[in-house]
């Protein structure tokens, strides 16, 4: 039989719909409308698509987004010089430095330098120290998303084996302590794991974001896993794939997240529930 595949679009489009109402709430009772700001440094065409996408849905949901756009040469202290106006401006409630930035630029210090309160993408140390503590604010999207869809599935997690596949600080360690959260049993494998077809043969919940086109195959995969695919590959044909054999391994899931039409979508949806979240902490203290 095969997987149920979770359409990202479709979830991600009733989320905005409830954002929108909340925004309007926020509009009538506080005068605040809800405004993120972008900041793009650079002309990468992957990053410029990002971008727009994330400006679209904005507009979708009457929230105000900017745009910061900088040259290619920017300097580093220029980058920083615009986080801190963004931080002092109270009509910016989300500030997002597009990633990667140019070599001249050191990401870690910028994101070090956005105000945590206003850090929508959740990367700033304190965010990620009160996730780490359980007390999560702003939490990065994409593992928020990978969460948000896997409740619409409406499964008891607790008890249930995770593997994640992929340690990074935007999806790999939140993913796992979300899922811990929720009772599950963390694995994490990445480059170094030796024997990953036994550590994901015994997994209920696989969350692949690796960034190797199609290494998960259908011979890996636990009859009746649930698959999460968080990879966005580009292949030299043009076509997108994600780190998941999708067509083979959806005759073995459960359940399965397509790409495009998965994660991404949620990953920008969270963007927005974040932002959200953000302004209406700043008139609520």
């Amino acid at each position: 039989m095969a997987a149920k595949i979770i359409s990202g679009n479709k979830i991600a489009k009733q989320l905005r719909k409830d954002l929108k109402a909340e925004v309007e709430q926020l509009k009538e009772e506080h005068g605040v409308t809800p405004g993120l700001t972008v900041v793009l440094v650079g002309e990468d065409p992957a990053s410029k698509i990002y971008v727009r996408n994330k400006h679209r849905a904005c507009e979708r949901v009457g929230m105000v987004s900017n745009v910061v756009r900088l040259p290619e040469d920017s300097s580093h202290e220029k980058v920083m010089e615009t986080v801190q106006e963004l931080n002092d401006n109270p009509d910016v409630h989300g500030i997002l430095v597009q990633l990667p930035t140019p070599d001249q630029i050191d990401d870690e210090e910028i994101i070090n330098t956005i105000d945590p309160a206003k850090d929508v993408d959740g990367f700033h140390p304190v965010n990620m120290g009160k996730l780490l503590a359980g007390q999560p604010e702003l939490v990065p999207c994409t593992p928020t998303g990978v969460m948000y869809m896997l409740d619409t599935l409406d499964i008891d997690l607790s008890g249930k084996e995770a593997v994640i596949v992929g340690r990074s600080n935007i999806v790999g360690k939140p993913q796992a302590l979300l899922l811990m959260y929720r009772h599950c049993t963390i694995t994490i494998c990445h480059s170094r794991t030796q024997d990953l077809a036994g550590h994901l043969s015994r997994a209920d919940i696989i969350v692949a974001a690796t960034g190797v086109p199609k290494m998960i195959t259908a011979e890996m995969v636990k009859p009746g896993a649930v698959v999460m695919d968080v990879g966005i590959n580009r292949l030299d044909d043009g076509t997108l794939v994600g780190d998941v054999d999708f067509e083979a391994v959806k005759e073995v899931a459960s359940a399965i997240t397509p790409v495009p039409g998965g994660v991404g979508p949620m990953t920008i949806a969270m963007l927005l529930q974040n932002t959200v979240r953000a302004a209406r902490k700043s008139v609520s203290g």
